[in-house]
C-alpha cells in the first residue's frame, strides 16, 4: 500500500511556562492524501491549531517541545529537519492559511506585491513575471479588477476579499497540502459559504490535501472526507464524516452534534455542552471530558484513560462506551 501524503503520528506537544508544563497535544494520529479533505473539529484549546502549527514547523521554542511522535510528508521525517530544508517544503509544498487575515497581511505593503512576492522568492521570477503570476492567481480567487487593485493595500479590502487575498498567497505555488485554520471566522454566512466553495474549486484544480481546522460542524459537512474531534489535547473520534454524522460514537461529538442549528428543530435555545474545557495544566484524571459528560461514570473518573476503540471500519472513539454510543447514543 503506497504512504499517504503526510501522515502524523502519536504527536505530543507540550509547553513549559512559569505555571508548569502544558501539553497541548497528546498523541495525535492522522494521515491526508491528495484529494483528501481532514477537518480537524473541537472547542478552543483542544490542540487543532498547535498541530497545525506543528506541522508548518512554526511553533516557538521554546516554550513550545515536540516531545514524542513523528510527522512525515512524502515519507521523509519533518521534526528535527534543518529549518533551511523545512523552508524548502513550507509554502512550496505545504502552505497554511491563517484565521485573521488583516493581521496575517502586512498593511504597508500592496496586496498585489505580497502575493508577488512568493514566485520572487521560491519561483526566482523577475518582477514583472511575478507581477503577471500574482495578478493571474488573484483573479483565480475572485478578485474582481485584480490588475487594477495590485497596487491596492490589506485596509481597503473587506473580511472575505483579504481571506481570498491569503488564499491566493497560500495556494500561488499549488502546494501539496493546504491547511486552512478557521478560515471563515468573522465571516458572515454567505461569504464563508463562498470561501468554503473556492477551497473546494482550488482543490479539484490541484488535487492538494486539504486540512481545515474549525470548531464548527455545520461549516465541514459537505466538503470534508474524514473528521477528526479533538478535546483536551487528545483525538476523542475520527472517521469519514458520514460515519460522524450518522453514528457518532462519543459524547462530546455528540454534544457538538447537538448544538448545530438544523432547519427542522425548532428550539428557543440550541443544546450547549455544560462547563468549559479543562485547563491545559490540570486535565482531569481518567477521561479528560468526564467533568462535562451526561454519561459519565465512575469508571470514566478514575486514573486510566480510554484508548481509542474501533466502532466500525476506520470509525475510532475514545470511550467506554464508544460501542454502546455508536449503536444507540447512551450506555448500556
Amino acid at each position: 500500500m503506497d504512504e499517504p501524503l503526510l501522515a502524523v503520528a502519536d504527536l505530543e506537544v507540550e509547553f513549559a511556562t512559569r505555571d508548569g508544563v502544558a501539553r497541548a497535544v497528546n498523541g495525535v494520529s492522522f494521515t491526508v492524501d491528495r484529494g483528501e479533505t481532514l477537518a480537524i473539529l473541537g472547542e478552543s484549546g483542544s490542540g487543532k491549531s498547535v498541530t497545525a502549527q506543528a506541522i508548518m514547523g512554526i511553533l516557538e521554542t521554546p516554550p513550545a517541545l515536540i516531545s514524542g511522535g513523528s510527522i512525515t510528508f512524502r515519507g521523509k521525517e519533518l521534526i528535527g529537519l534543518a529549518e533551511g530544508e523545512y523552508r524548502e517544503i513550507r509554502g512550496n509544498q505545504i502552505a497554511m492559511i491563517f484565521q485573521d487575515a488583516l493581521s496575517s497581511l502586512n498593511p504597508v505593503t500592496s496586496i498585489g506585491d505580497q502575493v508577488a512576492e512568493m514566485f520572487r522568492v521560491h519561483r526566482g521570477m523577475s518582477r514583472g513575471e511575478s507581477k503577471d503570476a500574482a495578478i493571474d492567481v488573484l483573479q483565480r480567487v475572485g478578485i474582481p479588477g485584480a490588475a487594477e487593485r495590485f497596487g491596492s493595500y490589506p485596509h481597503q479590502f473587506s473580511g472575505g476579499m483579504r481571506q481570498r487575498i491569503m488564499i491566493a498567497m497560500m495556494i500561488a505555488l499549488k502546494p501539496a497540502i493546504l491547511i486552512a485554520d478557521e478560515p471563515t471566522t468573522a465571516l458572515d454566512v454567505t461569504v464563508q459559504a463562498q470561501i468554503m466553495d473556492l477551497l473546494q474549486e482550488l482543490q479539484r484544480e490541484t488535487d492538494m490535501g486539504l486540512i481545515l481546522i474549525t470548531h464548527d460542524l455545520g461549516v465541514v459537512a459537505d466538503i470534508a472526507d474524514d473528521i477528526s474531534v479533538m478535546y483536551a489535547g487528545r483525538t476523542m473520534e475520527q472517521g469519514p464524516v458520514d460515519q460522524i454524522y450518522g453514528h457518532a460514537a462519543n459524547p462530546y461529538t455528540l454534544g457538538l452534534l447537538k448544538s448545530i442549528p438544523a432547519i427542522d428543530r425548532r428550539e428557543e435555545r440550541l443544546p450547549a455542552i455544560k462547563g468549559l474545557p479543562p485547563s491545559l495544566y490540570a486535565v482531569p484524571s481518567g477521561c479528560a471530558f468526564h467533568p462535562r459528560c451526561p454519561l459519565s461514570t465512575d469508571r470514566c473518573r478514575g486514573g486510566e484513560a480510554p484508548s481509542l476503540v474501533t466502532v466500525a471500519p476506520r470509525h475510532e472513539s475514545r470511550c467506554w462506551f464508544a460501542e454502546e454510543v455508536y449503536s444507540r447514543g447512551v450506555p448500556s
